[in-house]
């Protein structure tokens, strides 16, 4: 299974995002209203990093519990890993564990194709063992007799 074929069947296609210059509570807003983990920073469409809530969390640690008028672009992960659509889940699993990575954004060249969650790669995975599971099951219930 590749990263696109997860895109393609992904319930929601929405890329939700943040200028560099938004504030961090706005941010934080914006997560909590669409139920996401992180945002993806654009400046005139182009991406310049990922804030999810582990950057929140750790500039509310930072300051004291105090975000004050902290923008976007001073928390953002910059240059953040992306995947390819044509990488296969394997692939993109080993980059997420290595690296502690929550969300991954997707590009295809510098098209931004999405964000994928590690929820959205085990789910993947959870089916194409089910897939896998079925099929070697049928493959065993139709084992040929062996002749002695």
């Amino acid at each position: 299974m590749r990263v696109g074929d997860i895109l393609k069947v992904k319930s929601s296609s929405t890329i939700y995002s943040i200028g560099p210059g938004g504030s961090v509570a706005s941010a934080v807003a914006l997560m909590v209203e669409r139920d996401v983990g992180s945002l993806v920073v654009l400046r005139d469409g182009e991406m310049l990093g990922l804030v999810t809530f582990r950057e929140v969390l750790a500039a509310l640690h930072r300051q004291g519990g105090n975000l004050g008028d902290t923008t976007v672009e001073q928390i953002m992960v910059r240059d953040p890993k992306c995947g390819d659509p044509r990488d296969t889940v394997d692939e993109m699993r080993t980059v997420m564990t290595e690296h502690h990575i929550r969300y991954l954004p997707i590009k295809d060249g510098t098209r931004l194709l999405g964000v994928l969650s590690f929820h959205d790669v085990a789910r993947a995975a959870l089916k194409a063992a089910s897939l896998e599971n079925r099929a070697l099951k049928e493959y065993i219930k139709n084992w040929p007799e062996q002749e002695q």
